[in-house]
């Protein structure tokens, strides 16, 4: 194993452990575990093989077994804290969507989404990594891509200030809350 090919490695490996952990300190604590993993057990990597798919197998095993180790934390709605949190309305808003709703899809799918289309990984390699089949992981996929749009379909927007009290929004016909006229 040479070491810039390890190197090469890092930003995919800093992508995918980031959106897996949803926290960017996290994120960094376990791409420096799974460096620190690959060092350890770098004689189990076969050369020739796919370091990729060796470096992405170590960090998702790390990560499970850092779940298994921690007592589940009470669940936050970031969406009934909503009007209690400061911010601005901006373009970031749909990447931080996105960020929410992927958190909110289960850890199986998020890990198949993630692998398959940020990273670009084969249906078989990332088989290999999460240690599942193929047709596990054409499943999970689909049903990821499911729950994502509908996610992201149902992020909230932003309040509009000259919504009225009843929640009519000034362009919606008279009587129409906008909720409803959203979800058409």
């Amino acid at each position: 194993m040479n070491r810039s090919q390890v190197i090469d490695q890092l930003p995919a490996l800093r992508r995918y452990a980031r959106v897996l952990t949803g926290d960017a300190w996290a994120a960094d604590d376990l791409v420096q575990d799974t460096l620190e993993r690959a060092c350890s057990k770098w004689l189990l990597w076969r050369a020739g093989s796919d370091l990729r798919a060796w470096l992405f197998t170590l960090m998702h095993n790390l990560y499970l077994n850092q779940l298994r180790a921690q007592p589940p934390l009470p669940l936050l709605d970031v969406d009934e804290l909503r009007d209690s949190l400061q911010g601005s309305a901006g373009m970031g808003d749909d990447a931080l969507d996105l960020e929410r709703c992927l958190q909110r899809l289960p850890p199986e799918q998020r890990a198949v989404l993630l692998l398959v289309t940020l990273e670009d990984m084969g249906y078989e390699d990332t088989a290999r990594i999460l240690d599942i089949p193929v047709g596990t992981v054409m499943s999970r996929l689909s049903r990821a891509r499911s729950r994502l749009r509908l996610l992201m379909e149902r992020a909230p927007a932003a309040p509009s200030p000259a919504a009225t009290d009843d929640h009519t929004a000034p362009d919606a016909p008279i009587g129409q809350p906008t909720t409803l006229r959203r979800l058409k």
